[in-house]
């Protein structure tokens, strides 16, 4: 290895990654897979891996307090210091922070949303969640900000989910990962793990790592895994419905 490429190893080894978990519409579970995108970034070998939690109804920080392992690790501050506070989370090598924020379109999302390095957008098939996607859209357009959606809590062969692919692709990008509705995600939120600590393999396990995947992908700018075009997301989703 030569000096120069030392010197983009260690600059790399001093770059930290935000990830802003963003919504405007309450219930999209945007609490949910904050903490398991954090936890899977962790197990996947990308920490050290830390959250911040900007809702003022603190369910993540709730999560994490049941919580018997100590990774990813949990940063209380508020969003006067987020700033400051980063730049110290930097210089004590942490690798990417996840950052929960709350369900309304505030200053305080505009400020997080600032800070970020991609903004993921969890979107529930309904047409409630579709019609509110337009302010979250805006914030990250006026910070030049990467999104990304994520289709949420969504039902097994529901022709809603077709709808909402199409929907969302007049926004911006979708993540290939579908997250589908199963009451394994909450059971294990319980006591402050997840679906990927519970026993067994699971696909709604396997729903976070293909996700996490991507956005890490995402995160360093690698193409291995490119976002799904909204055709082959539809054959795809058309293909789920037919299935019996």
């Amino acid at each position: 290895m030569n000096s120069s490429d030392r010197g983009a190893q260690r600059e790399d080894e001093l770059i930290m990654l935000v990830v802003a978990v963003a919504s405007q519409k309450g219930g999209s579970g945007k609490t949910t897979l904050a903490g398991h995108i954090a936890v899977q970034a962790e197990l996947s070998g990308a920490g050290p891996v830390a959250m911040v939690d900007t809702d003022p109804q603190g369910s993540l920080s709730d999560w994490w307090n049941e919580r018997e392992e100590m990774t990813p690790a949990f940063v209380r501050t508020t969003i006067q210091r987020l700033s400051d506070d980063i730049e110290k989370m930097r210089d004590l090598g942490i690798n990417l922070l996840v950052i929960d924020t709350p369900p309304a379109i505030t200053a305080t999302i505009g400020q997080v949303i600032g800070l970020a390095d991609l903004v993921v957008v969890p979107t529930r098939p309904s047409p409630h969640d579709l019609r509110s996607v337009g302010a979250t859209v805006d914030i990250c357009e006026t910070h030049g900000k990467p999104l990304v959606f994520v289709i949420n809590g969504a039902s097994a062969r529901a022709r809603i989910t077709m709808e909402a692919i199409f929907a969302l692709s007049q926004h911006g990008t979708l993540a290939p990962s579908v997250v589908h509705q199963r009451t394994d995600f909450a059971a294990s939120m319980i006591d402050g793990r997840t679906v990927m600590e519970v026993a067994g393999k699971s696909k709604s396990a396997q729903e976070i790592v293909e996700l996490w995947s991507y956005l890490e992908d995402r995160l360093l700018k690698r193409k291995r895994q490119p976002a799904l075009k909204v055709g082959q997301m539809y054959a795809t989703a058309k293909q789920d419905l037919c299935v019996s």
